[in-house]
């Protein structure tokens, strides 16, 4: 919007001008500023995809191997995307062990022989595919998300078993590596396929989780299953023995029989795979509305330059939903109560969904009261309760987009009930049973998470835009509290030390706060360009459909 002087009999009067978005300058930085964020992932995501390097590729393929991301290419329908999950895992971390990529393991979902599967394999070109924390907890995510969903989920096994100078982080615990095979079995009993095909090393604890899978195949002498290696054998029982004769193709395949068959090489045993998936039958639908798809009647492309580089400016959220859903078409939910969040009915790629979306603008209520965007509000909370109650009601999928400072504080929402309100939300939130995908678009600050359905609120998938924070609050306050923190424990401290105290603290707090630090430690399941959001949600609804819908019950909620 410019305002420009239009002369009239001698006089300088402003007139605005509501002219398109390419005339417009701050849309312009906007658009440079997350067009220069995308770039940046997608540098970072390119040298993350070499995995453990060129010189390792080279070693793994002297063998007579294809990488984990070959072998998913191969094993995926030529036409099908490949969504990955958890790119970004683990990154910055385990510096000291020279990094771990991706958290050693590529995994997402795709389409094999037409039907929707989760693929997950090992990338052997990182610590010959041993096991760190993160590796066990992004293997654990893809579980969920199969056994959520009732996917069939394809483990491509290339693994020398748990880091060992890490073991006391990956071994003993709840959601630890012995996890993997107990949901191994769970999976199992709710009739869920899985098939794992061992291309590599699977030892010790490993060995089970292709056993434990509804079939297991082996590629003949790159193959190896076994509880201890020749060493360790050795070291044990004394017994001399080569890894060939101890769990190689033929020993397990035709003498143990443990394996069901093995293969010449990686392509022969992924094209059984896929004529093993073709073969798997239909299932029980959700029944989830769905109708021809269209596009967004509004240029997608133009959200990059709605969000402000600036987080806390405001902006019209609308203007983001009008081009994220088809035909442009948003039907609001109590469209004057509550303005600080948007509730309503739209379509995306045809499926019908319920949206749940922060309002950044300040918006006026009809008592003339003035609220912030981006804040929660009493009378926000309540539409918002309501309304996912009403998709539930309706078997509906929820997308939240979430760009949240927080609840609002302070005597007036103390007093008109901020916290039963917000109690409320988080509770049609928490016991919802239909499907909810989370979009972190900005902010995701303090109890705002959580209402918006955070990590811990069981959405299918959650994604972040570029643009995301993620933190308890934002930068400004949070590196303030800890000042006041750090002074009380230093004591006096002089202006200028107390200047330099104050930048270390909120470098470092950004970095927590970072995108980039969620996708690290699987707080989002990927960061995505804007643009790819319309497919993630459409893909991810497609998915939710293998999986009926359980009955919908709040328990108590205070009115």
């Amino acid at each position: 919007m410019f305002a420009v002087l239009m002369h009239a009999k001698s006089n300088y009067t402003i007139k605005t001008l509501n002219l398109p978005h390419m005339y417009n300058l701050e849309f312009n930085k906007n658009e440079d500023h997350l067009k220069l964020l995308l770039a940046k992932f997608k540098k970072t995501g390119e040298k993350v995809k070499l995995g453990g390097g060129e010189k390792s590729i080279a070693k793994h393929k002297q063998k007579g191997k294809l990488t984990a991301r070959e072998r998913i290419d191969h094993l995926r329908d030529p036409d099908a995307d490949f969504f990955e999950l958890g790119l970004f895992a683990g990154q910055d971390k385990y510096e000291e062990y020279g990094g771990c990529p991706a958290g050693g393991v590529v995994g997402g979902i795709t389409r094999v022989s037409g039907k929707l599967c989760l693929v997950v394999a090992n990338d052997a070109t990182v610590k010959a595919g041993a096991w760190f924390p993160i590796t066990g907890k992004k293997n654990l995510r893809f579980q969920e998300i199969a056994m959520e969903n009732r996917l069939p989920i394809i483990y491509l096994v290339d693994s020398a078993g748990i880091f060992l100078p890490m073991q006391d982080e990956i071994f003993a615990d709840k959601e630890n590596f012995g996890r993997i095979f107990r949901n191994n079995a769970v999976m199992s009993s709710m009739g869920i396929t899985q098939i794992a095909a061992v291309m590599g090393s699977c030892v010790a604890g490993g060995a089970y989780l292709p056993i434990m899978s509804d079939e297991a195949l082996i590629v003949d002498k790159t193959g190896s299953i076994f509880l201890a290696g020749s060493y360790l054998v050795k070291a044990a029982i004394g017994e001399s023995v080569d890894n060939e004769t101890l769990g190689g193709s033929i020993t397990q395949a035709e003498i143990s029989g443990v394996i069901d068959d093995r293969f010449p090489d990686d392509k022969s045993c992924l094209d059984h795979i896929r004529y093993i998936v073709d073969k798997i039958g239909s299932y029980e639908k959700a029944g989830f509305s769905r109708i021809q798809s269209a596009k967004p009647s509004k240029n997608e492309k133009e959200i990059y330059g709605i969000l402000p580089e600036n987080k806390a400016k405001p902006y019209k959220t609308i203007d983001l939903i009008e081009r994220l859903v088809d035909r442009s078409e948003f039907e609001q939910y109590k469209k004057g109560y509550g303005k600080t969040i948007l509730c309503g009915y739209a379509r995306i790629d045809g499926w019908a969904v319920g949206i749940v979306a922060n309002n950044r603008e300040v918006v006026k209520t009809a008592k003339g009261e003035m609220q912030f965007g981006g804040a929660i509000y009493t009378d926000s909370a309540d539409k918002a309760a309501r309304f996912i109650m009403n998709c539930n009601q309706k078997k509906i999928p929820l997308v939240f987009l979430q760009d949240v400072t927080g609840f609002m504080v302070g005597s007036r929402s103390e007093q008109a009930g901020i916290i039963k309100d917000g109690a409320k939300m988080v509770n049609a939130v928490s016991n919802s049973t239909v499907p909810k995908f989370t979009i972190v678009v900005g902010n995701s600050y303090g109890a705002g998470n959580y209402a918006m359905c955070g990590k811990a609120y069981d959405p299918r998938l959650i994604l972040a835009w570029p643009t995301a924070k993620i933190a308890v609050m934002g930068g400004e306050q949070a590196a303030n509290t800890l000042l006041q923190l750090e002074k009380s424990r230093l004591g006096i401290v002089s202006p200028e030390d107390e200047k330099a105290l104050l930048e270390k603290i909120t470098r470092k707090y950004n970095d927590q706060t970072s995108v980039m630090h969620a996708a690290s430690n699987l707080w989002v399941d990927e960061i995505i360009d804007p643009l790819e959001t319309r497919k993630w949600i459409s893909v991810g609804i497609e998915m939710a459909e293998h999986c009926p819908v359980k009955p919908f019950n709040v328990g108590v909620i205070q009115t």
